[in-house]
């Protein structure tokens, strides 16, 4: 099973910047997006970041969306 839930954001209200993807660390909780224009879709869920991708940290599962950006997860 793949997961793919986002949520819709505008970028106007966002406080915390979002870093460039090929920057994502391994091995932490991150919140991942889709940054288009002025839009964010971000995933509801924290991931990690794998060789070869994205699952869902509290799952495993592997994440089919392509993010573009991350952040630190908020805890």
């Amino acid at each position: 099973m793949s997961i793919c839930n986002y949520e819709r954001h505008s970028g106007a209200n966002d406080r915390i910047t979002w870093e460039r993807i090929e920057t994502a660390p391994f091995d932490r909780d991150l919140e991942i997006a889709v940054i288009e224009g002025s839009t964010i879709h971000r995933l509801v869920f924290p991931c990690r970041r794998i060789i070869g991708g994205w699952i869902g940290a509290k799952t495993g599962e592997r994440v089919t969306v392509r993010p573009t950006h991350w952040r630190t997860w908020p805890r």
